[in-house]
């Protein structure tokens, strides 16, 4: 069956079906084969993307700056600062300027709203390159590493200890759509948000996987094949971190913690990592760790991503 994503955003995981999820997967598997022999894949040549980032970036920057160049595109970059929007233009206006130059938008920032806006009002394709609710492209990349890893997902038990933040959202949803066993532990007051539990436990429902919440590091870890982690504190929330030091103290992933774990369970952790925080460099460095495969295909999997909404390719 031909899966075609062409002219769809990626605002959300939980709007893409099993399916599609492992299309933009095994696409991503194969941009990366490509890469690595040196094989051209300029599927969207002379196509031009538009990069919006409120926050700042190092992986999602260049990962899709170098991604648009290697599928034969161009990428623009805009902070802020950039755009009329820091002088009172709207999302709407600017989504509606954008559409009439470039072929898709990737935006990164604070409220999942603007991304939402962006989108509504676009009429080219729009990723959601990190919002406070949802980061799927890392979680793409997240699931292209297990699979490398681990030879499948379904199954599989993948741990999140820490806030229920975008990044965890992103995990459960992609998660429990693709069958794994998937637990999070937060401690009490930092759960995942509501909305998305539900769609978890129905993911789960629907695909033969599990989730579960806890508020117990150990008991959470568990013979886990996955313990991924993320900072306390994220942008935005400074004011809160030495609240968010004291209460996180006991979900650090060290070497106690994972001793409970699978030997050949894997770490990850989306980055930057705050190490001697919510990780200690043991852990982050050790054989266990492939943060760093995980890193790399964040640039394969928003490739594909990029590729199949654009209309470069069709799997």
């Amino acid at each position: 069956m031909v899966v075609s994503l062409a002219g769809r955003d990626m605002l959300c995981l939980q709007d893409y079906t099993r399916e599609e999820i492992e299309t933009i997967l095994k696409t991503a598997e194969m941009m990366k084969i490509w890469n690595k022999i040196g094989k051209p894949h300029r599927v969207l040549e002379g196509k031009t993307l538009g990069m919006i980032f409120q926050k700042p970036s190092t992986r999602t920057r260049v990962s899709f700056e170098v991604g648009i160049y290697q599928l034969g595109g161009i990428g623009l970059y805009f902070s802020a600062n950039d755009l009329q929007l820091r002088r009172g233009e709207t999302i709407a206006d600017t989504a509606r300027v954008l559409s009439r130059y470039v072929d898709g938008i990737v935006a990164r920032v604070y409220a999942h709203k603007d991304v939402e806006d962006l989108a509504k009002y676009a009429s080219v394709p729009v990723i959601n390159a990190l919002s406070d609710f949802s980061h799927p492209c890392q979680a793409l990349a997240d699931y292209q590493t297990i699979l490398e890893k681990k030879g499948r997902i379904a199954g599989l038990k993948v741990v999140f200890v820490g806030d229920g933040n975008n990044v965890a959202h992103s995990l459960m949803i992609a998660g429990t759509k693709l069958g794994a066993n998937v637990v999070v532990a937060t401690p009490e007051g930092y759960e995942p948000d509501e909305r998305v539990i539900k769609w978890a436990e129905g993911n789960a429902a629907e695909s033969g996987g599990s989730f579960e919440l806890l508020h117990d590091p150990v008991e959470a870890v568990k013979d886990a094949d996955v313990i991924y982690t993320d900072v306390w504190t994220s942008m935005g929330q400074e004011a809160e971190a030495e609240e968010r030091r004291k209460v996180f103290r006991p979900f650090q992933v060290n070497k106690e913690l994972v001793k409970h774990a699978k030997p050949d369970f894997l770490f990850m952790h989306c980055l930057p990592a705050h190490r001697g925080e919510e990780v200690t460099d043991d852990v982050i460095d050790g054989p266990n760790s492939v943060v760093w495969d995980e890193a790399e295909n964040r640039l394969h999997a928003q490739k594909a991503l990029m590729a199949l909404v654009m209309g470069g390719i069709k799997v």
